[in-house]
């Protein structure tokens, strides 16, 4: 069975959505570490709750990226990570992960990419008045949102949609889709 490392920073709904995917059997999966910036963060609260094995650390207490990301990468050869799964990580991943893991980092990203790349997707799409967006899961390249697509799915905006109802469905459709497209990688992997 293949081993994930989530990377979270906020609430962990996709993270849970995931797990729940593992224990319902749609996932054949360990999640075998759990990484975050952020010691308050709900994510981390979750993990330690489902008593999966976190490392937390605070950027600023390292000289530079590199720094930290080689710690990162220690943890992940430590734990034989597989594949990452970037579930909500609020920080750019560097040059140092991305060579030791080209093409083993997923994100997920809350619009039809190549549309709305990087913060605020939601309220791009929403100013632009879009009858439509999406979620879009890729692999992590150098760019940001511009890696290779593995799997997207469309949301039809509904006129009285405020933020509030699209950021919902964004929600509904992601806790699906991302453990599928993280099944069709793993299973490509083998």
């Amino acid at each position: 069975m293949k081993n994930i490392a989530i990377f979270a920073s906020g609430t962990g709904s996709n993270f849970l959505a995931i797990h729940k995917a593992i224990k319902e059997g749609k996932l054949k999966a360990n999640i075998k570490l759990f990484i975050t910036d952020n010691f308050e963060s709900d994510a981390l609260k979750r993990a330690k709750d489902l008593h999966i094995e976190t490392y937390s650390f605070n950027p600023k207490e390292f000289a530079t990226k590199k720094d930290y990301e080689k710690e990162i990468i220690g943890f992940l050869s430590n734990h034989q990570i597989d594949l990452v799964v970037l579930a909500g990580y609020m920080r750019i991943i560097g040059a140092t992960i991305l060579e030791q893991y080209s093409n083993r980092i997923v994100n997920i990203h809350p619009s039809l990419l190549p549309l709305y790349k990087g913060k605020d997707a939601v309220g791009q799409a929403l100013k632009a008045r879009d009858k439509k967006t999406g979620v879009t899961v890729h692999f992590v390249d150098e760019g940001i949102d511009t890696g290779k697509i593995i799997m997207q799915e469309e949301i039809r905006i509904e006129p009285s949609w405020d933020r509030h109802d699209l950021e919902l469905q964004i929600h509904k459709v992601e806790h699906e889709i991302y453990y599928k497209a993280i099944k069709k990688i793993l299973e490509v992997q083998k």
